[in-house]
């Protein structure tokens, strides 16, 4: 499997341009976080790309991801990137054991929040966003309410980096996409 053909799968599946940008935010920090630990860079972008591309159609903690494997499966895809994408969600009950499994669930909900924080600073500029201004809003309840606080700071110490640090390494990895996002450098 190749980037195109998970994207021609996101599109397939994914027809909200803010779920395509979320699915483009993960797969920027995934691919930083495989440059990082020398591992393959376009399975864990893939993975990136891919674990959310079913929730539109399974929007429910009892479907999403586990019915988007299945698709997946009949698709081809190989059983190490569905694997992974199953582990990103905590209700799936499936074990994290590889690096991969582990930055997938550490990246997914981190990302989402820092765009957040970009998205009312002025000029909705991810240049303003640092790890400080990223942990003042977590204590924040009100400000992006859906985010799982647990699951920003369990993904970090699951994978291994102290919260600080992870959430500096997400910010700079977004850089380079910030125009796919829709926000300013």
């Amino acid at each position: 499997m190749d980037r195109q053909q998970a994207w021609d799968i996101l599109c397939e599946f994914t027809k909200t341009e803010s779920l395509r940008k979320h699915a483009l935010s993960v797969e920027a920090v995934m691919r930083a976080y495989a440059r990082q630990q020398g591992e393959d860079e376009e399975r864990w972008g893939i993975v990136g790309l891919l674990h959310d591309f079913d929730y539109e159609i399974h929007p429910t903690a009892d479907q999403h991801p586990v019915e988007g494997s299945k698709i997946l499966a009949a698709r081809g895809v190989p059983e190490e990137i569905r694997y992974a994408i199953l582990c990103h969600a905590d209700h799936t009950g499936v074990e994290r054991k590889s690096a991969l499994d582990k930055a997938i669930f550490a990246v997914d909900e981190l990302t989402g929040f820092i765009i957040a924080v970009a998205l009312v600073k002025p000029d909705k500029s991810l240049g303003l966003v640092d790890a400080p201004s990223v942990r003042r809003k977590m204590k924040d309840k009100a400000f992006a309410r859906s985010v799982r606080r647990e699951d920003i700071t369990n993904g970090a110490a699951q994978f291994g980096v102290a919260l600080d640090e992870h959430i500096a390494f997400c910010i700079e990895a977004l850089k380079p996409v910030v125009g796919q996002l829709g926000l300013n450098p």
